[in-house]
């Protein structure tokens, strides 16, 4: 019981170097829902779901700090999801995110 407590307790900084990720939604009345994860230091990700019964396409734009605006985008058929990844040349320390959907 020790051993897994101490394993655990030697785990915990590692869980705690998350960056904050602001998403900004601009929907245009598309049934989408869009999450943000942490993938690496560098890297980050927007997961895209369209609910709605018609297409959707969606843009992302991607701003760390100084380096130049990354943009992602992705189209979706009824009910798919898709993911719009980017890496960073340096590591991200806050992500801004916009993410704009139409419907088609």
């Amino acid at each position: 019981m020790k051993k897994i407590c101490c394993a655990l307790i030697t785990l915990l900084p590692l869980a705690a170097q998350a960056y904050p990720i602001e998403l900004e939604k601009q929907l245009n009345g598309a049934e989408v829902a869009a999450s943000s994860q942490e993938i690496d230091h560098n890297m980050a990700a927007v997961r895209v779901q369209n609910y709605g019964a018609k297409a959707a396409s969606c843009k992302g734009v991607f701003r760390n700090g100084p380096e130049a605006p990354r943009t992602r985008s992705v189209s979706l058929a009824a009910g798919e999801s898709g993911n719009l990844t980017v890496k960073f040349a340096r590591s991200i320390i806050r992500l801004r995110v916009q993410l704009t959907c139409e419907p088609q």
